[in-house]
């Protein structure tokens, strides 16, 4: 049921639409970092925030339309991390870069989550106008990280370090799908020895990566 009162439930003032849409996102934001992005309908995101599913769809496209909004909220707060972990430094080390952009990126479980989904599957059921916004977010954080990256490691430069950031994007998003297998898939990759090349532990495995990448790109 939801919490709100009944005359944001009408939503008929803008301050109450904002306030609805904000509950039909949270709902999402809580259901996904419960059971997972691909598990959650938007039946279950109406009945989470104690809303109608036709009502729901007033103020959204489709529920992919509500994830792509988060994962455009999960890179511009990914941004803000890497920027107050990197401050104004200029004498860092591809060590210390490669540990601040994959732990906060990892420190988002959603946001990996999101990040594998938005190409397969969020960008494909909306409509091009969101597409664009949701590109445009993630376009104006991810030139904001590589600035911060760029200043932080100079032998970086701005061009690789835009690389660097779209390259661990995308390796967190697939390193996180793996790294969080089905119950029934982690209990046979625990019991199975064959199996252990499946078992990835997320922060190290990208942090690696990371860092081969800022070795390689500043070389």
């Amino acid at each position: 049921m939801s919490k709100l009162p009944p005359d944001v439930r009408r939503a008929r003032r803008p301050e109450h639409k904002e306030l609805r849409l904000a509950s039909i996102l949270d709902a999402a934001r809580t259901l996904a970092a419960d059971k997972g992005v691909r598990a959650v309908t938007l039946t279950d995101i109406a009945a989470a925030a104690g809303i109608n599913k036709s009502a729901v769809l007033r103020y959204v496209e489709t529920r992919e339309d509500i994830y792509l909004r988060l994962t455009a909220e999960g890179w511009t707060q990914w941004a803000a991390a890497v920027g107050e972990a990197l401050g104004d430094r200029t004498d860092g080390t591809a060590d210390e870069l490669a540990d601040v952009l994959s732990r906060t990126v990892v420190d988002r479980p959603l946001f990996c989550d999101l990040l594998a989904h938005a190409p397969l599957n969020l960008e494909r059921h909306v409509s091009a106008d969101a597409v664009l916004t949701y590109k445009l977010a993630a376009l104006e954080a991810l030139e904001a990280m590589a600035e911060d990256c760029a200043r932080f490691l100079p032998a970086l430069g701005t061009a690789a370090a835009r690389e660097l950031v779209g390259t661990v994007s995308l390796l967190a998003g697939a390193l996180w799908q793996i790294a969080s297998p089905p119950e029934a898939l982690a209990r046979l990759y625990a019991e199975e020895p064959r199996l252990a090349h499946a078992r990835v532990d997320l922060l190290p495995r990208l942090t690696g990566s990371a860092r081969a990448l800022i070795v390689g790109l500043a070389g």
